[in-house]
């Protein structure tokens, strides 16, 4: 572009900025910028109207102090603002939104039980916000150090609320007792330090590191004063706990949207299993994909109802209540038997439903480590690769197909994924039609036709499918 035009064209956005006045500096040029963004905000939508996904609105630290005064008004746990708590807002609102968008879907299912039990103890609503840090709000989520579930208890602690954990099933998992839990132990940390602040220090870090940098800090009891002496993590626990707070409330403002759920808290209900059965005898009776029963009822750790736990109350969307009562005959027809050698060896050379990566064998990789990484065989490897021995090299490039429910969180922070993040190979089977598999991946039809360019789906062996 011309270098003078563009000029002029700044001039005039600078003039209309400012209703043709002469801008005294340059904070008042980005005052008055943040200032018609927020203008454009106030305007009512058009129904059914949304952003543009990448148009991401930028506020003045005073919008941030007033709608955060807004929300202090509303709990007695002291929301403050300042450079901390703006970086990670910051975080959620711009580097991390499809997260955050995510995280709203879910809270459709998981709030209203948090705010059940919150209520039950009479404990602050806004300590659902908690749940966001400690899990994304995924009731299977993992730690490294081995915390598991929406509110990421230990498998020692979990014994003192009472969390069963057997071979069969995990208690930390199961929203209910796992937020009953979590509400039992707040309630204590605040006994103890009279404070919400730093009750969620301690229950980040532990009562003790709290009050060692209570010690540390000569007596001072101000979280902000003490967290000089607090390990990294709880350190930024609680500023990271406020801006959670704030963009939860505010991301309509941010131009972030819920995901779609087809399955919110009030389309849910529960049916009673009395016999032993697995999940995948109940998808297929009521024909609903076991990813979407296990997401509903994450206690159950091999996908199995085992005798020991009945009668037990099975979450499943209302409208497949009348499915599994039909077909109660069915579902219970279970077969114990463990899956035999050969079939096993069969699913885990399967390329079926599988996401391709290459794999770029490292400096003292062995084939071993990485079957064992990559959850498949040596002898898979081989298969895949066309290899004739089990011999590899530094730097030798290899086809590995992993199965997504598993691995996909890993693959994709990898920089070797075949194809863009979240974008999987699906191989077509002998029935498929765009119809099936559009409806067993829960996306658009047409956005899968799009996404392939064509209409045949016979054409080639595998279709790009986003999730």
């Amino acid at each position: 572009m011309n270098k003078h035009l563009l000029t002029t064209l700044l001039i005039c956005l600078v003039l209309h900025a400012f209703g043709k006045k002469k801008p005294k500096s340059l904070r008042e040029i980005n005052e008055s910028f943040y200032q018609l963004t927020e203008d454009l905000l106030r305007k009512p939508m058009p129904e059914n109207e949304i952003l543009n996904a990448s148009y991401i609105p930028v506020f003045s630290d005073a919008t941030y102090r007033s709608r955060m005064e807004y929300l202090n008004e509303q709990t007695p746990i002291q929301l403050d603002y300042n450079d901390i708590v703006r970086r990670y807002i910051e975080a959620y609102a711009v580097k991390h939104r499809e997260k955050t968008s995510k995280i709203l879907m879910r809270s459709e299912v998981y709030f209203p039980i948090f705010e059940e039990y919150l209520d039950k103890y009479d404990l602050p609503l806004e300590l659902k916000y908690l749940s966001v840090i400690e899990s994304a709000l995924d009731p299977k989520a993992k730690s490294k150090s081995g915390a598991m579930g929406l509110w990421q208890f230990m498998f020692n602690a979990s014994k003192m609320f009472d969390l069963r954990i057997t071979s069969y099933i995990d208690e930390r998992m199961d929203p209910e007792k796992s937020t009953e839990a979590a509400c039992k132990y707040l309630q204590y940390l605040y006994r103890i330090f009279g404070d919400w602040q730093l009750a969620l220090a301690a229950y980040n870090g532990g009562p003790g590191v709290v009050r060692d940098a209570i010690q540390r800090s000569g007596g001072k009891t101000n979280f902000w004063e003490i967290s000089p002496y607090l390990p990294l993590q709880t350190k930024n626990y609680v500023p990271a706990f406020i801006a959670v707070n704030y963009i939860l409330n505010f991301n309509k403002e941010h131009n972030i949207l819920a995901e779609k759920n087809k399955y919110s808290f009030f389309r849910l209900s529960t049916v009673q299993v009395n016999r032993v059965t697995s999940l995948k005898q109940i998808s297929q009776a009521i024909d609903l994909p076991v990813r979407v029963i296990r997401e509903m009822n994450p206690i159950y750790k091999n996908d199995i109802i085992p005798e020991c736990e009945l009668p037990v109350q099975l979450i499943l969307p209302i409208e497949k209540i009348g499915q599994f009562i039909d077909n109660e005959e069915m579902i219970y027809s279970f077969n114990t038997d463990q899956k035999k050698y050969m079939d096993l060896q069969k699913e885990l050379s399967s390329t079926d439903k599988k996401l391709l990566i290459i794999h770029r064998v490292d400096k003292g990789e062995y084939f071993h480590k990485i079957a064992m990484r990559y959850s498949c065989t040596t002898h898979n490897i081989m298969e895949w690769n066309k290899m004739l021995r089990a011999h590899i090299f530094e730097g030798q490039q290899l086809k590995i197909w992993v199965n997504p429910s598993d691995l996909l969180t890993e693959i994709a922070d990898r920089e070797n994924a075949v194809m863009p993040p979240k974008v999987m190979l699906y191989t077509i089977r002998e029935k498929d039609s765009l119809t099936s598999i559009a409806d067993e991946f829960q996306i658009d039809k047409m956005e899968l036709y799009v996404m392939n360019d064509r209409k045949d789906i016979n054409a080639k062996n595998y279709l790009k499918i986003v999730k």
